[in-house]
């Protein structure tokens, strides 16, 4: 196998509401969609969210590491088959550019520029073999005592930061769509966040799962406080309650705060885990396939936890198309031991479907496993095309 061309499109992808927590507020997302073709004429479809307040990326950054880089050794390599194609992944580098005015860059700058590249080259190899994309997970090395085959997973609800009647009435739907976990944000100015647990809790009832997010809203000395009034609601999780660069003043908060804290945008990479581990700043990881860089770095990642006796959840991207929602589907569907996971929410979400199936959970938060070969989903090239604001060919008819 080898690659003939590789396309990748600027998509603005609208929301049907704008999402707001303590960090950021969103109405649409800058979307980065690679296109594959092997010289067999099997297609593979990848996609990227940059977040520059997470890893440093803006849709600009993501346009100048695609036109600076050298995809010539991704053209040049045959794949004997998927590990021959993660290898070559893994020996692929961006090259160094700056990032936006302001903007400090960590180990995680280009990530969802290697997610949309690996998924899309990926999708296309197991689609050449026949294989679903999951089956990648007992193949590593390092996934192989982590994989489990699940014919269905569980998703999370969400509420977001937002006016008392449209809390009452996300809190009711959550109890209503019988969610098992509820995610709830916290920390957002102008909203009392005992008052929001109160009727949250009361709406949802007391046998589901309640954790919080605070985005990065507090600061280390402040965290206690702001957490006491919230234990009453019985919390078993709080994710990033600090901005990144107060991280390590998470190790001292953990032995006064007796609830379980999750790393988000503290925990990118590698460099952030090894980090996090050596530092005791946190019990679990959240692993998000475009923020960490893939589907491989992700398996990679959630193993490192385990040897280290820390958790793990699959989050997500607010805004990611069915793309994504399939690539987290198959992780979630032969990964073992997730503690949270979130996603899919295509329909309830997302204007601009790119895909022809609806990647959205069901009745509980359920999602089924995906058999067909790849991501196993058929993406919609011509809206990809339609809807592209900017398109660069990385690889063409190369033979």
């Amino acid at each position: 196998m080898r690659i003939h061309s590789l396309t990748a499109f600027e998509v603005p992808v609208r929301l049907k509401k704008p999402v707001r927590h303590a960090s950021h507020e969103r109405h649409h997302n800058d979307t980065l969609i690679i296109r594959c073709e092997l010289r067999d004429g099997s297609v593979g479809w990848g996609e990227g969210l940059p977040r520059t307040y997470v890893t440093g990326e803006s849709i600009d950054s993501v346009w100048r590491h695609l036109t600076a880089a050298d995809f010539a050794s991704l053209a040049d390599n045959a794949f004997d088959g998927p590990l021959d194609a993660v290898t070559t992944l893994d020996d692929f580098r961006l090259p160094d550019i700056p990032a936006d005015d302001g903007v400090v860059s960590r180990e995680c700058f280009g990530n969802s520029v290697c997610c949309a590249l690996e998924l899309a080259v990926l999708d296309a190899v197991f689609r050449s073999i026949g294989l679903p994309l999951g089956d990648l997970v007992e193949l590593l090395p390092e996934g192989s005592e982590m994989a489990h085959r699940h014919e269905d997973v569980r998703y999370s609800g969400v509420i977001t930061s937002a006016r008392p009647m449209k809390q009452w009435m996300s809190a009711f739907k959550m109890r209503l769509f019988r969610f098992a976990q509820v995610k709830v944000k916290v920390g957002a100015a102008g909203i009392n966040d005992e008052v929001l647990l109160k009727r949250t809790r009361w709406a949802v009832g007391e046998g589901v799962d309640l954790r919080l997010d605070a985005n990065e809203a507090w600061r280390c000395d402040e965290v206690v406080a702001k957490m006491q009034p919230l234990l009453p609601f019985n919390p078993t999780c709080l994710e990033q309650p600090v901005p990144h660069a107060e991280v390590a003043g998470l190790a001292d908060v953990r032995r006064e705060l007796d609830v379980p804290i999750m790393l988000d945008e503290s925990l990118c990479s590698r460099e952030d885990a090894e980090r996090a581990i050596a530092g005791t700043t946190c019990d679990l990881f959240n692993l998000r396939l475009s923020k960490c860089g893939g589907f491989v770095s992700c398996v990679r990642l959630a193993a490192l936890a385990k040897q280290n006796d820390l958790g793990y959840q699959l989050g997500c991207q607010v805004g990611e198309t069915g793309i994504l929602s399939a690539a987290g589907r198959h992780f979630a569907c032969n990964v073992s031991g997730i503690r949270y996971l979130e996603g899919s929410f295509d329909r309830f979400l997302v204007r601009d479907s790119l895909t022809t199936e609806d990647m959205t959970f069901r009745f509980g938060g359920r999602g089924t496993r995906l058999d067909g070969p790849g991501l196993g989903i058929t993406v919609n090239e011509q809206q990809v095309r339609q809807l592209a604001v900017r398109t660069e060919e990385l690889i063409t008819g190369a033979s």
